[in-house]
């Protein structure tokens, strides 16, 4: 690795290190949620975050909007939200006397999909191509999405009334799925206090911009160039592969699991300054890239085992490669 890659490493490990800070400063706590969330986002992946309402999962998002200083916009899911309120349609112009295309939400850097489970699956439909290959097909025609792009879902556990289950291809397009769990005792204080001061109205009109779209696609350069050894691919590999012999689980992970594990774990060793990837990234990230990808048995679910439960199963299965801080 050359001289000047390393300085650019440590810089953007900085630069990185600075949206985390300032995340901080609006969205107090959930430390594991903003680290997942911005190794996807620099790893040209989706993420899903999932959690019961009241959480912030919204705050994040729009947090995250601002600091990276990107084009955001939001479509609230709906029952009755039809395709082409996401992608835009043609409509004609009686002036000009004819068919116009009106661009869609999805037309944009950072799209907040909130509440994604709240519309059917012929809404989600809309999305599948969008978030594999960046464009969208209406009558005949290909619109491209100029990159960076970036769908963040937020969905709700507990509730089942006016909800719809993600189909399994839309929930594999997602990188990562993230759960937002109550703060700690003492975060939550700090929440409150936050919002005893007045000045909390005016935090997040107050957050700084550290990126811009042209930085965003640098930093997702730099990742691809940090290195993954030959011990570490095989130990992702393995990982994969054993989801889909346990006995817990009917459905394992696909290859596009081992991908996202790959991806992201090189953002975590670009964050933290490093020019590897070393096994403690890989296994950070398992429970996220896994657990919207498998289904587990129906005896599983009659004794009340979670995905993560099974995932924690399948990690302690794996040998790790050794690691003594260098390259392996």
């Amino acid at each position: 690795m050359t001289q000047a890659l390393s300085k650019k490493i440590e810089a953007l490990a900085q630069t990185l290190q600075d949206i985390r800070s300032e995340v901080a400063r609006v969205f107090i706590g959930q430390d594991e949620l903003v680290t997942g969330t911005l190794a996807a986002l620099f790893s040209r992946g989706h993420v899903l975050i999932e959690g019961v309402p009241g959480l912030g999962k919204t705050l994040l998002v729009r947090t995250l909007g601002k600091i990276l200083g990107a084009h955001f916009a939001r479509i609230q899911f709906t029952p009755d939200l039809m395709p082409s309120d996401i992608t835009g349609s043609h409509i004609y112009n009686q002036k000009e006397q004819k068919f116009v295309f009106v661009r869609g939400p999805i037309f944009t850097n950072l799209l907040l999909a909130d509440e994604i489970n709240r519309s059917p699956a012929k809404t989600h439909s809309a999305l599948l191509e969008i978030m594999q290959e960046t464009q969208v097909t209406i009558d005949n025609r290909r619109y491209v999405i100029e990159p960076p792009f970036f769908v963040l879902a937020t969905q709700n556990p507990v509730e089942s009334e006016g909800t719809y289950a993600l189909p399994e291809a839309q929930l594999d397009r997602f990188l990562l799925k993230l759960l937002i769990n109550y703060p700690g005792e003492a975060d939550e204080e700090k929440i409150l206090r936050m919002h005893a001061s007045a000045e909390q109205f005016d935090l997040i009109e107050n957050v700084k911009a550290l990126l811009t779209s042209k930085k965003i696609l640098e930093v997702t350069d730099v990742a691809t160039q940090i290195q993954i050894s030959d011990p570490i691919i095989k130990y992702i590999n393995r990982l994969v592969r054993q989801t889909r012999g346990h006995r817990d689980i009917y459905l394992g992970c696909s290859p596009r699991a081992g991908i996202a594990l790959l991806r992201t774990a090189r953002v975590l060793a670009l964050m933290e300054g490093r020019e590897f990837v070393i096994p403690d990234d890989v296994k950070l990230l398992v429970a996220p890239a896994f657990r919207h990808r498998i289904v587990l048995t129906p005896e599983a679910e009659v004794e009340g085992r979670t995905p993560d439960e099974v995932i924690r199963d399948v990690v302690g299965s794996v040998e790790v490669p050794r690691s003594d801080g260098q390259a392996i």
